[in-house]
């Protein structure tokens, strides 16, 4: 077994991804490096680029610009500037171990962070995917990546990968901390929101080929079904906020496309919810470690006027983890448990 200092140890900390700039032609090329990537339109390669290349950047580029626009900082993308902040406080609570952050689409690459690590002398490093819940489409395709990439190496390096830590009890509790801001909203009704995927990914990743999408999700939570684990996540934030069942509900965003995705959908249910005498809502999206476009501009802006102009009263977001004490503390901890095993 090896011990913490027995060879040079680096940390990689991949999240999804960002345009390099708000610019049209920017977040095309983003788009197209994303879309492209047969794990996120799952569909062959003919229907793929006539849907890409026929439907989405002849049109989808200036409109996914102009919603960057209304996010973007002076430091440039939430996402790049969060992954930023916690790879920087991870790499000071593990002084002994090179930390580094990639993106799987866009800068910085994971390519460049494994030249990076071998130009250093690094022969072994662990790769936390950031995304809490598993999907083939996120967590599967990154962890791919990254091993095409290092055999691409002339001495590969020697890499591990943490698995979906929506378990985990550090990623737990800085949720809960996250979350006692808002521990008084009990007269809010909670929607823990989690990102889209069509339902035939899930249906494909299940373990015995007979997902219901149901009551299943209910009753195990396997290694890789989304929708289980994401299930997971919500019941175990309620519990810790103290909520009902009556108090909270799980749904899904950002859908693509006509084929059927996850449900509820977020959108609908928000126009929905108003109607039911649920004028107050707190929305949290633990899908995400970062806020992003898809929490602050889809939920944060336009999840809030529709649900307004539904006849709703009180909108409360709750930000992402970001680079919050308890959440490096988190992540220092599953890196520091790997390369100590």
């Amino acid at each position: 077994m090896l011990c913490w200092n027995a060879m040079k140890s680096g940390l990689l900390l991949i999240n999804l991804g960002s345009p390099a700039s708000t610019k049209v032609r920017h977040v095309r090329s983003y788009l197209r490096e994303f879309l492209s990537d047969p794990d996120v339109i799952d569909l062959p390669a003919l229907g793929r680029n006539l849907l890409l290349y026929g439907v989405i950047l002849p049109f989808r580029p200036s409109k996914s610009a102009h919603a960057y626009q209304t996010i973007w900082a002076d430091r440039g993308s939430p996402l790049i500037f969060h992954t930023e902040d916690l790879t920087a406080g991870v790499a000071e609570r593990l002084k002994d171990v090179s930390v580094k952050m990639a993106m799987r689409y866009g800068k910085p690459s994971i390519a460049d962070a494994l030249k990076d690590f071998a130009r250093q002398g690094i022969h072994r490093i662990h790769a936390i995917a950031l995304y809490p819940q598993y999907s083939s489409a996120s967590m599967g395709s990154t962890y791919k990546e990254l091993l095409r990439r290092n055999a691409e190496l002339k001495d590969p390096l020697f890499v591990s990968c943490e698995p979906a830590f929506y378990g985990d009890e550090g990623f737990k509790s800085a949720w809960e901390k996250n979350l006692s801001a808002f521990a008084d909203l009990k007269e809010h009704h909670f929607l823990f929101s989690f990102h889209g995927i069509p339902e035939r990914q899930v249906l494909r990743s299940s373990e015995n080929g007979h997902c219901s999408l149901g009551e299943c999700c209910h009753r195990s939570t396997p290694d890789f079904c989304y929708r289980a684990q994401c299930l997971a996540t919500a019941r175990t934030l309620a519990e810790r906020l103290g909520l009902g069942e009556q108090q909270w509900e799980m749904t899904f965003q950002s859908r693509l496309g006509r084929t059927p995705w996850l449900k509820p959908y977020t959108d609908i249910r928000l126009q929905e919810l108003p109607g039911e005498g649920k004028k107050k809502i707190a929305l949290v999206s633990p899908s995400f470690v970062a806020d992003c476009l898809e929490t602050l501009e889809e939920l944060n802006v336009r999840a809030r006027e529709d649900f307004l102009k539904a006849g709703g009263e009180s909108f409360v977001f709750v930000s992402s983890l970001n680079s919050s004490p308890a959440w490096i503390e988190a992540v220092a901890t599953m890196g520091r448990r790997a390369l100590q095993g």
